[in-house]
């Protein structure tokens, strides 16, 4: 009971930075809680918290997001995720911990380095989307490069964030279905699901709000050292 409650209030506060910046949720959850569960068990639990992120911070916001964009990430993304997703179990657990870590770290590093808006050729934006794909897929993360991709599409932070987590849903809704057919879901990630899940609604709810006080300069530095301090991390656990 005592590591259920651990997890709750953990995940209470990394998801709730998630749903006011768009990502870093998993990022910052992995190396607090690995001390108490293994790098795979959290992979496969995060998709409950990421699917309620989406949902519920696409549900409280002014309606921007243009579908047939989000068409255009996902042709490309789901065939990554797919493959990743078959991956997930051919990786040992001490490369998987160094392979998620350093994917992290380089995104960060990269986010902190480019504070101003880039322009993507389309033939890089596509391989983003397939990247992001691809990591959504074998290490449950795709925020740190779907947010790279968008923040040098668009200006305003709240349709980054939203189309992020219009990339993340479907992203997430084809990896939980992937973890079925794997019979990915053990006895104790359902006991973990259950448990949290109604504090997460809760506190997200709420938290949300806080996304349309933050200042538009604050926005990409928060979220570039939050991945960057998240994946640097991972490498001392």
């Amino acid at each position: 009971m005592s590591a259920l409650v651990v997890l709750t209030l953990v995940c209470v506060l990394t998801y709730s930075f998630e749903i006011v910046f768009g990502l870093a949720g998993t990022v910052m959850m992995l190396p607090l809680l690995a001390w108490l569960y293994d790098s795979k068990t959290l992979v496969v639990y995060s998709v409950l918290p990421q699917i309620l992120v989406a949902s519920i911070g696409l549900a409280r916001s002014p309606r921007t997001v243009e579908w047939r964009f989000v068409a255009g990430m996902m042709a490309f993304a789901v065939l990554g995720a797919l493959a990743g997703l078959t991956m997930f179990y051919y990786v040992s657990l001490g490369l998987f911990r160094m392979l998620l870590a350093s994917m992290i770290t380089l995104a960060g590093a990269y986010l902190v380095m480019s504070p101003q808006r880039l322009r993507l050729h389309p033939v890089t934006a596509r391989l983003l989307d397939t990247l992001g794909g691809v990591s959504q897929g074998l290490f449950g993360i795709s925020g740190p490069i779907a947010m790279t991709r968008l923040l040098a599409t668009f200006d305003n932070k709240t349709v980054v964030r939203n189309y992020a987590f219009a990339f993340f849903l479907p992203l997430n809704s084809v990896r939980a279905l992937g973890y079925v057919v794997q019979d990915a879901y053990s006895e104790q990630i359902v006991e973990m699901m259950l448990f949290s899940a109604p504090f997460l609604v809760l506190a997200l709810w709420f938290a949300n709000r806080l996304h349309f006080h933050v200042r538009e300069a604050h926005f990409r530095r928060v979220v570039a050292w939050f991945i960057l301090l998240g994946g640097l991390s991972l490498f001392y656990r």
